[in-house]
């Protein structure tokens, strides 16, 4: 799977929440906003990675997502893993937890369910361990 760049994700997430869209489309969606030569620009990059189709409908063309946004957050968190905290999915979570500067009850208590929530999964799924 290809990686992206800044602007490559705030595109792809546009096209992710809102389907297939024109560029104009796209554009309106992206702040901050982004020159149309430049848009169409990054669109022919995510073409040639193989992230974004496009098919002409009449005279214009309308740009889709090809990559599901949970493969990518998953490979995005892999190598945030790997990069900063050894390979370890939890420790990269309790990096994200110590940097956050307020947690509210609220977030501890939804935190605790995820947590609760994957380890019943786990349990009933046979698997042991923590996986990376």
């Amino acid at each position: 799977m290809a990686s992206f760049n800044p602007n490559e994700l705030e595109i792809m997430k546009v096209l992710w929440e809102e389907g297939s869209l024109k560029p104009a489309e796209i554009q309106e969606r992206l702040s901050p906003a982004v020159k149309n030569s430049a848009l169409r620009w990054q669109l022919g990059a995510l073409m040639k990675k193989g992230q974004v189709r496009r098919r002409k409908k009449g005279k214009a063309y309308y740009y889709r997502a090809t990559t599901p946004q949970r493969s990518v957050f998953k490979k995005l968190t892999r190598r945030m893993a790997d990069v900063f905290c050894g390979g370890s999915a939890v420790a990269l979570i309790g990096q994200m937890i110590e940097s956050e500067e307020e947690l509210s009850e609220e977030d501890i208590r939804e935190l605790r369910r995820l947590a609760a929530g994957k380890a019943s999964s786990r349990k009933a799924s046979g698997k042991k361990g923590v996986k990376k």
